[in-house]
């Protein structure tokens, strides 16, 4: 009976439940973003006749966006860093972030800044992940220092 080595294997099966895909929170974040800017008015447009106002809460807007700014710049960096070097999708990933902020600054415009916002920020974490592929990291880091 070899304990240590069920012990090993329950860790890493511990771990390997628990390891997190920041590209696949970063889409996530995104998508429920999107969701709230774009969605939720069209759903929700009787809660001011309840006193509610969940649609232009700008609490709730700067949060989602600083979410899923920290989110992407953690997982683009890490990729970057760690495994293919390339720009792009931090690029991409600053386009779309500014986007979002000129939503909040342009409100009346929102939609125009809203869809390639969004579009570009999930473009990135596709490229990034594309990219960790190419590579061959993937959803499988083995690089020195990776802990995810």
């Amino acid at each position: 009976m070899n304990i240590p080595l069920c012990n090993f294997v329950a860790n890493r099966y511990l771990y390997i439940m628990i390891r997190v895909n920041f590209d696949t929170l970063g889409i996530t974040t995104t998508i429920i973003c999107a969701i709230h800017c774009a969605v939720l008015p069209l759903m929700l447009t009787s809660l001011p006749l309840f006193g509610k106002n969940l649609i232009d809460n700008l609490f709730f807007e700067y949060l989602m966006i600083a979410l899923a700014a920290v989110i992407g710049l953690y997982s683009l960096t890490h990729g970057f860093k760690k495994h293919h070097h390339a720009k792009t999708p931090i690029i991409v990933f600053g386009f779309g972030i500014l986007m979002l902020i000129l939503k909040q600054v342009f409100h009346d415009n929102q939609l125009l800044f809203l869809i390639p916002g969004v579009i570009s920020i999930i473009a990135a974490h596709m490229l990034n992940i594309r990219f960790c592929r190419i590579t061959g990291a993937g959803n499988n880091c083995t690089s020195d220092g990776c802990k995810h």
